[in-house]
């Protein structure tokens, strides 16, 4: 065998320059495949670590305003509960015909709310034509034995709400009536349907500025947990 059958020809060292680059090739992308699918795996668990301590200051800070609810609850919730018979059916017709009515039920001995005024709490009852009650202050409607945290009001209210408490004063128990375009209109279904008249019984309150912190509070909380469960669903 002569010394030529030893030698590589130019081609032949070619393709083993090319062997050996794609080797080299894919040994990088392996590394940088797992190094990223480690750092994911690594964003994944921080995130869900971050979620439940949000979630664990969400139970705490509930708790925390349902405690300083109490003393507000003992207060008045007999009073409060004495108006549940005033919740019966109605007529639709006859609600939605009549746009907005008020009856004070109790008369308040505190500040007259002017429109505009949405610096007050309440607690309330809201309930549909058939009698049934949708929402309510009470921690068990049929069987309450305290009150829930009172509303902190908004400007974000029904219009038939801020409408109807104008001139009522605090302390104060007033029953709405108010029709489907003044409630929640064709935005939203309560009641089974859209442009439902609704009924309210209001109980307004001074506000509380100790619980309207710990409400401030909760709010932030809520934002922070809904932004690391669904923040990159936003985009």
């Amino acid at each position: 065998m002569d010394s030529k059958t030893l030698k590589t020809s130019a081609w032949q060292r070619v393709i083993i320059i090319v062997v050996a680059l794609l080797l080299l090739g894919s040994t990088v992308l392996t590394y940088m495949f797992i190094v990223m699918s480690s750092g994911g795996t690594s964003q994944a668990s921080e995130n869900e670590a971050k979620i439940a301590e949000l979630r664990e200051q969400y139970d705490a800070k509930s708790k925390e305003i349902d405690e300083a609810a109490k003393p507000l609850s003992e207060k008045y919730f007999k009073t409060f509960e004495s108006f549940k018979p005033q919740v019966k059916a109605y007529n639709s017709a006859t609600a939605n015909n009549a746009v907005l009515e008020t009856k004070d039920l109790k008369e308040g001995t505190g500040r007259a709310l002017k429109e505009g005024d949405y610096d007050y709490d309440a607690y309330y009852i809201g309930w549909c034509a058939d009698g049934t009650v949708f929402e309510s202050s009470f921690n068990d409607y049929d069987e309450p034995t305290a009150l829930n945290a009172p509303l902190s009001v908004s400007e974000s209210m029904i219009e038939g709400w801020n409408q109807g408490v104008i001139g009522m004063k605090l302390g104060g128990v007033r029953l709405l009536t108010i029709s489907g375009p003044l409630a929640y209109g064709d935005t939203q279904q309560i009641c089974g349907e859209y442009n439902a008249p609704l009924k309210f019984i209001v109980l307004a309150i001074e506000r509380d500025e100790a619980l309207e912190k710990l409400n401030s509070e909760l709010d932030a909380i809520s934002m922070e947990l809904y932004m690391a469960l669904y923040g990159s669903q936003l985009y």
